[in-house]
């Protein structure tokens, strides 16, 4: 007996993303999750990102685990989501892959810009600029400036599941 008088329900998959909706489901979004590798169990944070078309960047203070646990283990496995208040139409998409610190002069000034130019679009409070190391009363234009931050590049991407409503 199945428990349900006698009727067989099918297991329903949840369809796969193609590569161009979920690079425009990446493109649209700003907020994140990475996932690091603890001692015993993983460590999840929310990160703001900007995405180049190719790969996301983040912004990382300088301080805190996450920083320790990337200088243990850069392998991190990053999640993006969009999904209604009522959850009639949602879409995910994880990816496996390594973080590296950027250390080029030219590529962190273009990725700072972007996340100036993203929050200003996004036009989101003043209040994430202390997720970044900054004062809330700091101009939005300080993040291009200072180097509070870290920039992290998401890359050795190895596995996308890309994954939406029905």
């Amino acid at each position: 007996m199945d428990g349900y008088g006698g009727i067989r329900l099918e297991i329903v998959k949840i369809p796969r993303m193609e590569k161009a909706e979920y690079d425009r489901l990446i493109e649209e979004g700003y907020v994140s999750r990475i996932a690091f590798g603890g001692d015993r169990y993983p460590y999840i944070a929310p990160f703001l990102y900007v995405f180049d078309g190719k790969f996301l960047y983040f912004l990382s203070t300088k301080y805190g685990r996450k920083n320790d646990l990337f200088r243990q283990n850069p392998y991190v496995s990053v999640e993006v989501e969009k999904y209604t208040k009522d959850l009639s139409s949602y879409t995910f998409v994880t990816m496996q892959g390594y973080l590296v610190q950027e250390e080029d002069a030219i590529t962190k000034k273009m990725v700072r810009e972007k996340f100036v130019k993203m929050i200003k679009e996004k036009k989101l409070s003043p209040n994430i600029l202390a997720a970044l190391g900054h004062k809330p009363t700091e101009p939005i234009d300080a993040i291009a400036t200072e180097e509070y931050t870290n920039i992290w590049k998401l890359t050795g991407v190895v596995d996308i599941v890309a994954l939406k409503n029905l």
